[in-house]
């Protein structure tokens, strides 16, 4: 049975980690003034776009001609907790929960549809798996990620393309003292822009889409439990905060019985 805690950071739960700092700059005061004086240009982050937005509308609305601060708002995060298989996150708050996506679970940006996490278990039955050191080193296990990756994104298409990279992996112990991998690749696609043509110089390869791939890997009841976050490379510098933190928050719990 999954749950879904709205608490925000910090977590009171002593097995997830401690709170972290939050990726958006310290909060500053803005002075908003009468409706025909111009508001000083500032830049804020993609998520808390529409929240300015909207917070603006409704102080000029209700007619507010005096000095007024506000904040921006913090994303925040929730908790999501799977007794019935075993495992814990954090996610981005307005973030939305995909069913029938084929995952365990699976929540995605409502705004940047290929931005996403997903959770993937091995099968109780058919895995025996005492320790994520089961898939060989980092390097290893970074390898069989990559490889899993490409064989999922496999197309039928003519001219299609990918060009793959893993950009790190590495080990930790977390607070729950249970050891985890965790390894980030790259993938772009490409396509030629018409597939069916005779000549060469007809074809022409463009690029599709290139993506950043995280994913965390750990070992509990026998079973191997990877966390995957996928992001847009043009976002990800934005995202990358956020990212990590819910990167380290993925927790494999034992389940009774």
């Amino acid at each position: 049975m999954a749950i879904i805690l709205d608490s925000l950071l910090p977590l009171s739960r002593p097995t997830l980690p401690a709170r972290l700092s939050t990726p958006f700059p310290p909060p500053s005061s803005r002075l908003c003034t009468r409706r025909n004086q111009s508001f000083q240009a500032f830049s804020i982050p993609r998520r808390n776009a529409m929240a300015l937005i909207l917070s603006t509308y409704i102080f000029s609305e209700v007619g507010l001609h005096d000095n007024i601060a506000f904040a921006e708002p913090s994303v925040g995060f929730r908790e999501y907790i799977d007794t019935f298989d075993g495992y814990s996150l954090k996610y981005p708050q307005n973030w939305i929960q995909v069913r029938g996506a084929g995952a365990d679970i699976f929540f995605r940006d409502p705004y940047v549809l290929d931005e996403n996490l997903s959770v993937e278990l091995s099968s109780p039955s058919s895995s025996r798996y005492k320790t994520v050191e089961d898939l060989g080193p980092p390097e290893e296990a970074g390898k069989k990620v990559l490889k899993q990756y490409l064989t999922e994104f496999m197309s039928t298409r003519l001219g299609v393309r990918r060009e793959s990279n893993i950009l790190s992996t590495s080990s930790r112990v977390a607070d729950d003292g249970k050891l985890y991998y965790q390894v980030e690749v790259n993938i772009k696609s490409y396509a030629n822009t018409n597939e069916l043509a005779v000549m060469p110089q007809d074809r022409v390869p463009r690029l599709e889409w290139n993506r950043r791939y995280l994913s965390v890997l750990g070992v509990e009841n026998n079973r191997l439990y990877e966390l995957r976050l996928q992001t847009p490379e043009s976002v990800f510098v934005e995202e990358e905060n956020d990212l990590r933190q819910v990167m380290d928050s993925f927790r494999v719990n034992k389940v009774a019985g």
